[in-house]
Parts: structure tokens; sequence; C-alpha cells
């Protein structure tokens, strides 16, 4: 019996020496931890990158004397490469940048011009530290001069970025969410179109502003942004648009009263391409359902009255995404996925289609249909306050 004590014993020893130790173990004091990274092009073609670490010695939470900018700090180095351009930030810091907390990506909008982002951001999508989830953006002018903005109330510009492409996408649809690895299927995909968020500033006020979207074509920028305004009809076909406001003009004889809008709770498209005699139709079904947010002109006290209100809302919606449609096919950009339902669909047909595609594209007929539910008027009667 008294066997058993004894194994247990060296049992437990065992495991003991089994264990792992802490021989190679690396402290916080040997990284510099990364919240952005900026990337542009020197005159030389060379990669410049500014990479944005937070410093945790820039005060504590509770001093309020100490401006929240101070939080981080940039380090630029410049390279043939990317990796190279990483691996020579110690000798500038003196700490080893470490990736796995980085907020977001800025590229240059001279970089997207020249190169493909494919190219550009291969290094981030290798490499095992840098988190497929990390927010890509397109930046007007250089990307570096972003990283010298103080924040409003985050701790560094790259979470302040990362937190107003975020509530953009989700509050106003003005913009929209692209993390690192939606990005790289979207150049994969079969069209080579992709979409990037576009952040600008008022210099006059050093706010920086994330609204519009960039295509890109083959990885590379193509023409100018889209506007705000024809970011969220670009949503809405995408089937991308979370919540938002959409605007209409008074209708009839009550013209002149200005706009009234529509609080989105929910919206939901489908976009079919139908193939008849080698023909492309693409068939577009959007239902749209919210609640009143603002009346001006518009009484919505009987069942007919909300009728010609929701039909009114369609007649903009479906206005405002063929205006977004001609945009496309007068770019020959396919940003809607077409391409790839067709090669999903059919290979075959896709690989005689493929050569010509934009132009295919761009003869495309597109058959909308749109239902509107208004759900409430936000009120216990359906009139304008001001009446």
């Amino acid at each position: 019996m008294r066997r058993r004590p004894r194994l247990a014993v060296a049992f437990c020893a065992i495991m003991l020496f089994m264990m792992t130790g802490c021989g190679d173990k690396a402290e916080l004091t040997e990284f510099g931890f990364v919240q952005a990274v900026a990337v542009d092009l020197t005159r030389e073609g060379k990669i410049a990158l500014t990479t944005h670490f937070y410093n945790p010695t820039g005060g504590g939470e509770t001093n309020a004397a100490v401006k929240q900018g101070q939080r981080g700090l940039n380090i630029r180095t410049e390279a043939d490469t990317a990796f190279e351009a990483v691996r020579d930030i110690p000798i500038h810091f003196g700490r080893k940048a470490k990736w796995d907390h980085m907020r977001v990506i800025l590229i240059g909008e001279e970089v997207a011009k020249s190169q493909s982002l494919g190219e550009v951001l291969d290094y981030f999508s290798r490499d095992h530290e840098p988190r497929a989830t990390v927010l890509v953006l397109l930046t007007k002018g250089t990307a570096a001069d972003y990283l010298n903005v103080d924040p409003f109330i985050e701790y560094t510009i790259g979470q302040q970025l990362r937190k107003i492409e975020e509530s953009g996408s989700l509050y106003s649809a003005k913009t929209t969410k692209i993390p690192l690895l939606d990005l790289a299927i979207q150049l994969k995909s079969e069209a080579g179109v992709a979409v990037i968020p576009y952040v600008y500033s008022n210099d006059a006020r050093k706010e920086l502003t994330v609204a519009g979207i960039a295509m890109l074509k083959e990885g590379k920028l193509t023409g100018s942004t889209l506007t705000p305004g024809n970011t969220q009809y670009l949503l809405m076909l995408t089937d991308r648009y979370e919540s938002g406001v959409i605007e209409f003009p008074c209708s009839g004889e009550s013209k002149e009263n200005g706009k009234e809008s529509l609080e989105v709770v929910s919206l939901k498209t489908s976009v079919k391409p139908v193939i008849v005699n080698d023909t492309l139709e693409i068939r577009v079904r959007t239902k749209i359902t919210g609640s009143v947010a603002e009346l001006r002109c518009s009484s919505l006290d009987t069942k007919e009255k909300t009728k010609q209100f929701e039909d009114h809302i369609k007649k903009t919606v479906e206005s405002g995404m063929r205006n977004m449609i001609a945009v496309l096919q007068k770019r020959k950009l396919d940003a809607l996925g077409i391409g790839d339902q067709v090669f999903r669909k059919n290979p075959q047909l896709w690989r005689r289609w493929k050569p010509d595609w934009g132009e295919r594209f761009a003869d495309s007929r597109f058959v909308i249909e749109i239902e509107v539910n208004v759900l409430n008027t936000g009120m216990t009667v359906g009139n304008p306050f001001s009446k």
C-alpha cells in the first residue's frame, strides 16, 4: 500500500521537469506595439514606411494635462521592400515592432496609382503577427501625414481612425469597413475589382474624415473616388448596407418644403445574373424596412398616404441605384461581384466572357425591384410636427 504514494510523488516530479520554462521569454520592454502603419513611396520609388507606436509613458489616464496625442509616436524607415523597412525599425527605435495589435493600414494615393496593392500588402498578409481583421484605408495625399494628427478621444490616431471607419460604416453608410482579409479576397475576384474606404483631411481644422470609396482594378486605383452619396447606393447593391438615413425630396405640390428622411432599420439586397441567348440581364431585389426620421410635408394618417409615401421612397432609391450603376458601367468596373456569380454558375461560359467582361458588364441590362416598409412614424400621429 505504501508504493502508491511513492509512485504519485515520482509522477509529479517527472511532470515538473517536463513543464515549459522561461528560457525563451521576451520582456515587454523589448517590443514596440504598433497601432498603425502608413505606406508611401519615396522619390526614388522605395517603400517609405511610417510606423505609429503606442507610447505607454505618455501620461496616466487621470493626468488631464497630458495630451492624448503623446500616447503615439512615429518611426519612419525606407527600403526596397516592406520587410526590410520593418527590420530597420530597431536601428531607429531600439525595439522590435509588434504587429498583432495594429488597428489600421494607411495606403498613400500615389502608391495605389503606381503599384498593385496585392504587392504592397504582401508582407502584412504573409507575416504571422498582423491580424486579418486589421482595417485598410486609402488616403488622399501622403499617408504618413495622417499619423501626425492628434486623436479626439482615443489614445492613438490609429485607434481613432479604426473607430471612425467602424462607426461610419455602421451608422451613416457613407463608407464601409474593409478588413485585410476581405480586401485580399476582392483583389482575387474574377473581375479583379476591389473597393477600399477613403480618408481625407480638412487642413484648416486638422480633422480626419472617412467617407466615400476608392475603386481598384487589378489592384491599382482607377479614376476618382465615389462620393459619400454614391457610396451608400453601392453598399445597397452589394448588400453591405448596415444602417443609415435615406433622404428624399418632398413630393407633389410640397416640393419647395425641402427633404424628408427615413431611418433604415434593415436593408437586404439580392443580385442575380440571368443569361439568355448569350446576353446578360442582372436582376436586383431590395427590401428596405425603416422608421420615419423627419416629416416636413407628408402626412401618414391613412393607409393610402402611407403607401404613396413608401412608393416615393422606392423611386428615390431606384434613381440612386441606377445612377450608381451608370457610374460603374461607364468605368467598366464590376464592383457588384457579377463576374464571380457567372463563374460559379457556368465556368466554361465565364472563360469565354472574361477577356471582354468590362464591355459586357457595361452593356448589361439591370432590372430593379424595391420594396419599402415603414414601421412607424416616431409619433402617435403621422403628421409633420409643424402642422
